[in-house]
């Protein structure tokens, strides 16, 4: 679908389409502020009790009364608004794209990979759950601009730092350990939103090693090589004061291996774990797609728009379809859009929108469905195209509804396949496609099981299942628990993260699974770690890839940095892809 920054086909029907907005907004924000002011969130009325406040009763008397008034006073206005507003939506593409110039071309463009042979990409994906005020109270979470602002800085606080790979040099055939963004080097932002950096290598010398460190500016890339030696003893204690809240005191040395760095440990970075993972205070460095759900605040969008545009120059945003559609159908009224929000450092070719017909409940008042993206990512050697696929959703959300997210799972599938299918073009190279979003079902529950099971696992991989109903034993479950959310425990990044790594405290604030109907759940089974509803997904697929590439799986990350803002654990993924240049030239 044309990519166009209005929705609307001309601006004739974009200013109608606003004169009815603007007729109905005033009615829409009293019915907000008369429902926010009733319902508190939990930190609220911990506030509250702390100033020894007793007026809060007056306040939800009297500020009832008046958005009451006010809501009847406006509603008028708002059923003509309404008449102008509702048809226009059928001429109305089912999502707005922003773009912002590049300072210089570059910036939006992935260098060096067709000399190198090997390129990385970084995905994320949260669920912000920023509704209407009012509505998001209903998770415990309120003031929903204000949240909207602050998560937008802080992801770009989180992947405008420098991506540090850390190796292990030795006279012995020691691999790479992993990669590590737990070691930064000062970060300087620049007139343009780019850091710029100055790294010091922080690694203590070891006498009988080797240490190389080459930094890589390019990209914004740091490659420290660290000491490794057949001792036990370990890697001497790093003296630098840049490292961040990963670190510890725990040193572990093995005869015959390399000693892991700290920081390494600290994130639970075994021999014996085959993918990298870590729980991480920030978002990972050097992000290039973002995807988010639940944006269904407009303008709450705007100011992620705000924040993130100087680093993700492509947004696709507004998300979905309103009213019926198609017009005069029985289909259900759709009062919100998907929710779905795209934000690409590479240019975006080709977007497709497709909106579930098989919702029910309150879920069926909201326009979920899959987001498909293509991005242009460069030129190889040959001027052919290098491109990707990314796809976002948001499933059904009530529990015990297993069916329909199986349906939606289906219609999925077939979507993504038809998409890549009309838009992939034969002098392309495709090096990723990825699927990432809130799937509403874990890998653990009882009552998960049919999703579990769907055959979408065995076209897409998901790097911390082991299998149907088993997770791999470092994975850390997604969704928390809202009561608790501004428990100290929880309540900072720090704080957060320092509860993930310890499973007797995640007990208490990640959503245990769901058991069967009519069955007592029995989790977690014999020697098996505790780890609780994980419904955030970072999936990826291999077979529609271009047949001289080759994915391997660089770091998945476990995000902290929104503590307080969201009821979800944000999630990182970092792929290489390495490229056959002599099949590529063929």
């Amino acid at each position: 679908m044309a990519l166009r920054t209005s929705p609307f086909p001309n601006g004739f029907v974009a200013g109608i389409h606003a004169v009815g907005w603007a007729f109905i907004l005033p009615c829409f924000w009293f019915l907000d502020r008369l429902i926010a002011v009733c319902k508190s969130t939990t930190l609220e009325k911990t506030q509250r009790q702390e100033q020894e406040c007793y007026l809060q009763p007056l306040k939800v008397f009297f500020g009832s009364i008046i958005f009451l008034i006010a809501f009847l006073l406006a509603a008028p206005f708002a059923f003509l608004g309404f008449l102008l507003w509702a048809p226009l939506q059928a001429f109305r593409r089912p999502f707005a794209y922003h773009r912002e110039s590049p300072s210089s071309p570059e910036r939006e463009t992935h260098r060096g990979f067709e000399l190198v042979g090997k390129a990385s990409f970084g995905f994320a994906t949260a669920n912000l759950c920023l509704l209407p005020d009012s509505l998001a109270r209903f998770n415990n979470l309120g003031h929903t601009q204000h949240r909207a602002t602050a998560i937008g800085q802080c992801i770009v606080h989180g992947v405008c730092r420098p991506h540090i790979r850390i190796f292990v040099d030795s006279p012995s055939s020691c691999a790479t350990l992993s990669p590590s963004d737990s070691i930064l080097p000062a970060v300087n932002s620049s007139s343009d939103g780019a850091p710029e950096t100055q790294a010091q290598p922080p690694v203590g010398h070891h006498s009988d090693s080797a240490e190389v460190c080459v930094s890589i500016s390019q990209s914004n890339n740091h490659v420290v090589c660290l000491p490794c030696d057949n001792t036990e003893e370990s890697v001497t204690e790093p003296t630098s004061p840049i490292l961040n809240s990963n670190q510890n005191s725990n040193q572990q040395g093995r005869t015959g291996h390399c000693s892991a760095p700290q920081t390494l440990l600290s994130q639970g970075l075994r021999p014996q774990d085959n993918i990298p993972w870590e729980v991480s205070s920030l978002f990972p460095a050097n992000v290039d797609i973002v995807c988010l759900e639940e944006v269904f605040d407009k303008r709450a969008a705007q100011k992620l728009i705000q924040a993130l545009r100087p680093v993700f120059g492509h947004i696709l945003y507004d998300v979905g379809v309103y009213a019926c559609q198609p017009p005069c159908s029985c289909s259900s009224f759709k009062f919100f859009n998907s929710g779905l929000f795209l934000a690409s450092r590479f240019p975006i070719l080709e977007a497709q929108y497709h909106c579930f017909n098989n919702g029910r409940g309150e879920d069926a008042l909201a326009a979920k469905g899959l987001l498909s993206a293509k991005v242009l990512i460069g030129r190889n050697q040959k001027q052919r195209n290098v491109v990707g696929y990314l796809n976002c959703t948001h499933l059904h959300a009530p529990e015990g509804e297993g069916e329909i997210r199986c349906e939606q799972l289906s219609m999925v599938t077939k979507w993504i396949g038809d998409f890549q299918a009309a838009n992939k073009q034969p002098d392309e190279d495709v090096v990723f496609d990825v699927l990432c979003g809130d799937f509403n079902f874990d890998n653990c529950s009882p009552d998960d099981t049919l999703e579990q099971n769907h055959c979408l696992f065995e076209e897409y991989r998901d790097p911390c299942r082991a299998g149907p109903g088993k997770e791999k034993p470092w994975v850390i479950g997604t969704l928390l628990e809202q009561p608790t959310l501004y428990e100290d425990d929880i309540n900072t990044p720090e704080n957060l993260q320092r509860t993930l790594e310890r499973e007797e405290l995640r007990k208490q604030y990640i959503s245990p699974p769901v058991p069967a109907e009519g069955r007592p759940l029995v989790y977690p089974e014999t020697d098996e770690p505790w780890i609780g509803r994980r419904i955030d997904y970072i999936l990826y697929r291999e077979s529609s890839l271009s047949k001289h590439c080759q994915t391997e799986i660089e770091e998945v990350t476990f995000v902290t940095q929104l503590a307080g803002l969201t009821d979800h654990i944000p999630v990182g993924l970092r792929l290489n892809v390495i490229m056959d240049t002599d099949r590529s030239a063929e």
